[in-house]
């Protein structure tokens, strides 16, 4: 399966991109995970956040968002790492979050990659040099931890 990767500005994604990348978060984050929440949280379009795409077939299969440091001491932060149900076990996950760290180490150099993760998910971000620097939380009724790389 060739997957066309995609690292957009904010500002380069269309319209249906923009739909689809909400759509797959709607129906993993909202929908298969039982966690209403507010996903649309005004960070999609702000300042140089990023978004990336793995599409197929002009299906979106997986997706991660950058959001940019909000400051020289802050960290570049990925979140919304997600494979579409259909796109699991194709080793989508492990490219998705190779790219993402290649995005940010190629926008943001000279800042560590922060991102929240859901507890249960700890030791696959620990493949790619993440580590724990909090304690296990609670976030909309889920269990998460702060890593950073």
């Amino acid at each position: 399966m060739e997957v066309y990767w995609q690292d957009l500005h904010h500002s380069e994604l269309s319209t249906a991109q923009l739909y689809q990348l909400l759509a797959l978060r709607n129906t993993v984050f909202v929908v298969e995970q039982h966690c209403p929440y507010q996903d649309i949280d005004g960070a999609d379009l702000r300042g140089d956040n990023r978004h990336l795409l793995a599409i197929f077939d002009n299906q979106l299969l997986a997706y991660a968002r950058i959001l940019a440091p909000e400051s020289a001491e802050k960290p570049v932060k990925i979140g919304r790492v997600i494979v579409a149900s259909e796109a699991r076990g194709l080793s989508l996950g492990n490219r998705l979050m190779e790219q993402a760290i290649a995005s940010c180490e190629h926008y943001w150099p000279q800042h560590k990659i922060f991102l929240s993760a859901q507890a249960h998910l700890q030791a696959f971000y620990g493949r790619f040099g993440f580590h724990a620097v909090s304690d296990t939380y609670l976030e909309d009724d889920i269990p998460h931890i702060d890593m950073e790389n």
